[in-house]
């Protein structure tokens, strides 16, 4: 609770230092939005990536959420054969600033699970789409895909949500 308390007054002394030099604010959220969203990927309002391909689908945080985050010190993910639920925790996320849970995008049996993060969780800064990836799950109902969001929808989202 503390934890979240400061995030949030932090996020609200960022706001803060924004209203004062407005001209920073549109540029620095466009700019973030439009580089780190990537075609072909499906996401969550609560800033998790999905790749569907074939019969597995991977998922991850986006360059979004891990920007907001800063440098990720520790990840905790479940074991391969865990079943994941759609919107419901699978995971945390520890950086300098706070622990984040992680929400699942799709239902489904968790297949293989990213090793690497346990020594290197950086990689979810550096590459947070392709190294970072954090878990792969057989969908149980592939339909959910179509209740997340494209890359326009997403910028749109992260636009929307960087401008209150």
């Amino acid at each position: 609770m503390a934890m979240r308390m400061w995030a949030s007054s932090t996020a609200n002394a960022l706001k803060l230092s924004t209203a004062i030099r407005p001209q920073f604010s549109p540029a620095f959220s466009l700019s973030r939005c439009f580089s780190t969203v990537l075609e072909g990927f499906k996401y969550a309002n609560s800033h998790e990536w999905v790749k569907h391909e074939g019969p597995v689908a991977a998922v991850g945080i986006t360059d979004h959420a891990q920007d907001h985050l800063g440098e990720v010190v520790f990840v905790e993910l479940p074991d391969a054969g865990s079943v994941v639920s759609q919107g419901k925790s699978f995971g945390n996320v520890e950086s300098v600033k706070a622990t984040s849970d992680v929400n699942s995008p799709i239902s489904g049996e968790v297949v293989e699970v990213n090793s690497k993060l346990s020594e290197t969780p950086g990689l979810i800064n550096s590459s947070p789409y392709e190294d970072g990836w954090m878990i792969k799950v057989k969908p149980s109902n592939p339909s959910e895909l179509e209740s997340l969001m494209g890359s326009k929808e997403y910028t749109k989202f992260c636009e929307e949500e960087g401008g209150h």
